[in-house]
C-alpha cells in the first residue's frame, strides 16, 4: 500500500468517524470497524508521541538553562578556591604578640626586566626596613620609595639581611646570586664552621626579622683568604607568590599602655 492511500484512508475513515456516518456502514461491512480502531490507535499515538516530544525539548531546554547556570556557579567557586589557596599557603603562624603582621597583596613589577623587584599594597610612609614572610619562609625586605612599598625579594642584590648557618650559628649577610633560585650569604668568619646541609635562619639582629625564622639550607661553601660564603636554596618561593606577610617588630613604645583611672571613661 502507498503512503498516499494510507493517509487517503486514515482521513476518509476519520471524517465518517466525525460525522457518525460510519454506524450504518459497519453493519454491512465490518471491516470499516477494523480501520476506524485502526485510525483511532494511530491518532492516539501520534498525540502521545507528540506531547512527549514536546515535553522532552521542553525539559531538555530547561536542563540546559540549569547547566549554563551550574556552569556559572564552578567558575566562581574555582577562583574563590583558588584565591582561597593562595591565602592559605601565604598564613604565617606566631604566637608572639610583640610583633606586628599584616598581609599584603602583589600589584605589579617595579620593572619588567627584574622580578625580584615588587610593589605591594602595603601603607608604609617611614624608613624602617620590614621583613617579608612567605609559606612561614623569610622572603625578602620591604623598603619606602616615594611613599610606596617596594618588596625586594630574595634574589635582589639588594634584600640584604642578618642569619646564622647551622648549629654554631655563624652568622651572615644573605645577598642576592646571579641565579635567581640562589642565595650568596656573604662575610661569614673564616674560623666558624659551616657544612653544606645547614640550616639557616634569621639572626634578628638587623631587628628586620625574629631569630629562628627559617630561610635555606646551604649547598655550597666558598673559603677565602679573610672570610667564607655560603651558597643556599632558599625555601621561600618568593618569585611565585601572590601574598607575603609584612613583619614588624613592636617596640616598647609602640604598644598599647593602660589607661589612667583618673582618665577612664
Amino acid at each position: 500500500m502507498s503512503r498516499a492511500l494510507f493517509i487517503f484512508i486514515l482521513l476518509f475513515a476519520g471524517l465518517f468517524y466525525i460525522f457518525n456516518m460510519d454506524k450504518p456502514i459497519i453493519k454491512k461491512f465490518t471491516f470499516i470497524n477494523s480501520i476506524k480502531q485502526f485510525y483511532v490507535q494511530q491518532v492516539i499515538s501520534l498525540s502521545d508521541f507528540t506531547e512527549k516530544y514536546l515535553g522532552q525539548a521542553q525539559r531538555i531546554e530547561t536542563l540546559k538553562k540549569e547547566n549554563d547556570e551550574l556552569k556559572k556557579y564552578r567558575t566562581l567557586y574555582t577562583n574563590s578556591q583558588a584565591s582561597l589557596d593562595v591565602l592559605r599557603n601565604a598564613l604565617f603562624d606566631t604566637n608572639d604578640t610583640n610583633i606586628e603582621l599584616k598581609i599584603s597583596h602583589v600589584l605589579s613589577y617595579v620593572a619588567f626586566d627584574d622580578y625580584t623587584k615588587v610593589w605591594i599594597d602595603f601603607p608604609k610612609k617611614d624608613k624602617q626596613i620590614l621583613g617579608l614572610i612567605s609559606q612561614n619562609y623569610a622572603a625578602g625586605i620591604v623598603k619606602n620609595f616615594a611613599g610606596k612599598s617596594l618588596a625586594l625579594l630574595n634574589g635582589n642584590q639588594k634584600a640584604n639581611y642578618a642569619v646564622y648557618i647551622g648549629d654554631n650559628k655563624a652568622p651572615g649577610i644573605v645577598h642576592g646570586n646571579n641565579r635567581n633560585n640562589l642565595l650568596t650569604i656573604k662575610f661569614i668568619p673564616i674560623w666558624m664552621q659551616i657544612n653544606k646541609g645547614d640550616e639557616v635562619i634569621t639572626s634578628g639582629m638587623d631587628n628586620i626579622f625574629f631569630e629562628g625564622l627559617q630561610v635555606g639550607k646551604v649547598v655550597a661553601i666558598k673559603k677565602m683568604a679573610d672570610m667564607q660564603e655560603a651558597i643556599i636554596e632558599p625555601y621561600a618561593k618568593a618569585l611565585r607568590a601572590e601574598y607575603f606577610y609584612v613583619y614588624k617588630k613592636i617596640t616598647k613604645e609602640e604598644l598599647p599602655q593602660p589607661i589612667p583611672l583618673s582618665k577612664q571613661p
